[in-house]
Order: structure tokens, then C-alpha cells, then sequence
């Protein structure tokens, strides 16, 4: 794991990348745990957008985003006289989305995997040499690196938080984002060589 001055300099140049992108709405935002939700309706008009962004990139489709965010709220409806009184019921939602997200990338990665047993392979493209935005870079890691990436560097959870809401142990935690930094690292430095 690198040092926290290391950590800190890769989360400005993650941030820094998109000023006005898809992170416009994540960065920054955090409700706080005394916040009151007299309903449903209160919860959902305060943290829609920032949960939308955020899946938005562990998705890497914003259409997608919005179908889990949507299947986590109407999961929250039968469920809000126990969830308000939670801590954190935005938690609660963004741990249902992120695990709706999971599951509808397994079955598509299974129906994939499905396909190219029954069909003839198919050839792998060459990586660009384009400059690459946050975005793109994001999309090079697979989804659970994404989903540490974004709750720990733009919603700025702890280690031990992502693990609760992710169900996973504190070290695959960890060693998510530490390949996620390894892999992100030199994209995120060619693509600040181009812009200086």
C-alpha cells in the first residue's frame, strides 16, 4: 500500500480529471449522518443524483446507474420504518444498488462466458493511445476495483466502511484498490503529461 502523501496526490489527479463530468455531483457531497428523512421522498430527492454519479462510474453506463438506483429505492419502500431510523439510510440504499449492479454484471459476464462456448471466439482490441479522461480509465478496471475506487476516493469511506457495504474483508479491500491504483496509475500520469 503506498504512503497517504501517495494517496493523496492520485485522489487530486483522479478528481482533478473531470471537473464537470460525471463526478460534478459525487465530489464533495456527503450527507451527514444526522441528517432526518421524514420519508422515502425526502431521501430519495437528496441523494438521487449523487447515487446515480456514483454508479454511473462503478458501471461505466449511466443508464445502468439508474435502473440500480431506482431498484434500490423501490427495495427501500417496504423496508423505511426500519431503514430511517439507520445511521445512514443513503448507505443503505448505495449497498443495495452496488449489490444489484454486482449481480446484473455476473449474469451478464455468465451469459457471456455462455456465448463464446457456443460461438467462435472473438479478437481483442489494441488499447488506444488517446489521451484517457477519468471515465475511461475507470472502465479498465473490473467491477469490484471500480466499486472501492469510487466509494473510497470520491465518497471518501473508509477501508472498514467499504468492507460493510460491500460484505467483503477488510484486506480484499485493500488489495482492490491497490491494483486499481497500479492499473490507474499510468493512464492517469500519460493522460497529465497531455494537458501541462
Amino acid at each position: 500500500m503506498r504512503d497517504s502523501a501517495d494517496v493523496s496526490t492520485w485522489r487530486r489527479a483522479v478528481l482533478e480529471r473531470e471537473p464537470d463530468g460525471v463526478l460534478a455531483g459525487v465530489r464533495g457531497v456527503k450527507v451527514q449522518a444526522d441528517d432526518v428523512f421524514p420519508d422515502p421522498r425526502a431521501l430519495y430527492t437528496a441523494c438521487y443524483g449523487r447515487l446515480v454519479g456514483v454508479l454511473t462510474l462503478a458501471a461505466r453506463s449511466q443508464a445502468e446507474a439508474e435502473d440500480v438506483v431506482q431498484e434500490a429505492f423501490i427495495r427501500l419502500l417496504p423496508r423505511w420504518e426500519r431503514v430511517c431510523r439507520y445511521d445512514d439510510p443513503e448507505a443503505w440504499v448505495r449497498r443495495v444498488a452496488f449489490r444489484l449492479l454486482w449481480n446484473r454484471f455476473r449474469r451478464a459476464r455468465n451469459a457471456l462466458a455462455a456465448l463464446r462456448r457456443s460461438g467462435p471466439g472473438q479478437n481483442a482490441t489494441a488499447p488506444s493511445v488517446e489521451p484517457v479522461d477519468v471515465g475511461r480509465a475507470l472502465a479498465t478496471l473490473s467491477l469490484p476495483q471500480r466499486q472501492v475506487v469510487v466509494l473510497h476516493h470520491l465518497l471518501d469511506l473508509s477501508v472498514e466502511q467499504i468492507a460493510t457495504e460491500l460484505g467483503i474483508p477488510v484486506g480484499t479491500v485493500k488489495s482492490r484498490l491497490g491494483r486499481a491504483r497500479a492499473t490507474l496509475a499510468p493512464l492517469l500520469r500519460e493522460d497529465a503529461g497531455d494537458h501541462a
